[in-house]
């Protein structure tokens, strides 16, 4: 497959609020997404899931680190032809309801973008909105409504319909369900991955629920504290998790029937203040195996179970 989105070392740092110190939201991390599938990045709250992904977009200005999209170095672009591309790369954000202006029709919402990019006439712009509302499984009727008369899935819905509006070919979907009813959650999953592949649509899919994840991606980055700490196919990240932190957080996952575990490991602590991260593993405050070594060296990247399975940690 080719890779329509690489990024090598992103770093994306903030002044801290003593105004000293920096805050290192996301510190050197690494991917490619292939063209068609899906790359889920999990983590706990405060990892930097969202600022790596606004970073990809250039939503928030990366301190350094190469973006790549369809061969095209995204850093470099001028603002002009940066607002070009974003009709390629779009994002599906968590709060469905603080991302419609609730003074604007369903219509005019979802009609908005097509205008910004000069995109056919009144006409054709009515008929693309009539479309993407029947690519999310809404009527017509939703034209003329306002966001604060549909429930949270459905307005989620109509966020995706804005997103796929301009026939993207990424979309950075930020906690999209995580919003929602146990119950709605699902049917948006099952919509994503039906656009996916009718539209051929490639996704960054942000979460802190490794179940939702599992759901969806092809490929997972674990983050922890600005960085990846384990990367992999689905199936051999949950299979064989290989960082106590993945471990823990695929143990966390509820289970029920003769799969549920006896005992499940359970995280002590919170996520550091990223101010000032621990020296070593940022991990080894929390982790059950914690070694010496672990309080003064960060680990390299290594094989785990497989050459594509990569993990950091000294246990490895």
């Amino acid at each position: 497959m080719t890779a329509l989105l690489a990024v090598r070392g992103l770093k994306t740092h903030f002044r801290a609020r003593d105004g000293a110190g920096i805050v290192r939201a996301v510190d050197g991390v690494s991917f490619t997404l292939d063209a068609g599938s899906t790359l889920g990045i999990v983590g706990e709250s405060g990892c930097g899931k969202s600022t790596l992904a606004r970073s990809v977009l250039r939503l928030i200005e990366p301190s350094s680190g190469e973006i790549t999209f369809d061969g095209e170095d995204v850093r470099a672009l001028s603002a002009r032809r940066l607002a070009a591309l974003r009709r390629h790369m779009q994002i599906v954000f968590q709060d469905p309801y603080a991302s419609l202006d609730p003074r604007q029709s369903i219509g005019a919402i979802l009609a908005e973008p097509l205008e910004i990019h000069r995109i056919g006439d009144r006409a054709s712009r009515h008929a693309r909105v009539l479309e993407v509302l029947g690519l999310v499984g809404l009527d017509a009727e939703a034209v003329g409504k306002f966001p604060h008369e549909f429930s949270g899935g459905q307005r989620q819905r109509i966020g995706i319909a804005r997103a796929i509006a301009l026939s993207p070919r990424l979309i950075v979907a930020d906690e999209p369900v995580s919003a929602l009813d146990v119950s709605i959650q699902s049917q948006i999953l099952n919509l994503l991955v039906s656009l996916r592949e009718r539209l051929g649509l490639s996704y960054l899919f942000i979460s802190h629920d490794l179940a939702v994840v599992e759901h969806i991606s092809d490929w997972v980055l674990v983050m922890y504290l600005g960085r990846i700490v384990e990367s992999g196919p689905v199936e051999a990240i949950y299979a064989r998790p290989s960082h106590p932190y993945t471990q823990a957080l695929i143990a966390a996952i509820p289970q029920s029937g003769p799969r549920r575990q006896a005992a499940q490991s359970v995280l002590a602590g919170d996520v550091p203040d990223p101010e000032h991260p621990p020296a070593g593993c940022p991990f080894h405050p929390r982790c059950p195996k914690a070694m010496p070594r672990c309080t003064s060296e960060f680990p390299d990247e290594r094989a785990a179970s497989s050459p594509a399975h990569r993990v950091s940690c000294h246990l490895y």
